[in-house]
């Protein structure tokens, strides 16, 4: 299976992070036009898409992610983790997998930890990701709730209603 896990990796390699405008313009690169208009035309791409304009926030990786898994017969969950800090909705989605009693979490998307971690328990892969998370976001009191949340394949195209940052 590891060699199937790889293969994904390198697919997911071809992918940058951001959202692609409808000129091609990769909006990441624009912090004034990323904070100001990526809601205004953020949709969630399908694998197909994705894998056409090779540019993709955490939420349209996951699902070419989620994909690849399946295609290669390989059981996985995902996940979505957010905080409410008051000013803004940070999140972020990531997938998990099982192996030989492990647990692993595939991540491509949060680039400071991309690669495939592996644990003892979900529960080890789920407390690491939230301090990874907590970190990231020092702007949150050490008191801010985090949820996390298990969630099941989205409908392609769906639009981002709430002013999310997404990681």
């Amino acid at each position: 299976m590891n060699d199937k896990i790889q293969a994904i990796m390198t697919t997911m390699n071809n992918i940058e992070y951001g959202f692609k405008d409808k000129t091609g313009f990769n909006i990441i690169n624009d912090s004034l036009k990323w904070d100001k208009e990526f809601n205004n035309f953020y949709y969630l791409q399908s694998p197909d898409e994705l894998l056409e304009s090779k540019c993709g926030v955490c939420w349209d990786q996951v699902e070419l992610e989620r994909k690849l898994f399946f295609d290669n017969k390989i059981n996985c969950e995902t996940y979505f983790i957010f905080m409410q800090d008051g000013a803004s909705l940070p999140s972020h989605t990531f997938l998990i997998y099982e192996e030989n009693a492990k647990y692993y979490w595939f991540e491509h998307s949060w680039e400071k930890h991309r690669g495939i971690h592996e644990y003892n328990s979900k529960k080890e892969l789920i407390n690491d990701i939230e301090i990874k998370f907590r970190q990231d976001h020092p702007e949150a009191s050490s008191n801010t709730p985090i949820y996390i949340y298990k969630y099941e394949q989205p409908k392609y195209h769906i639009i981002n209603m709430n002013n999310q940052n997404i990681i």
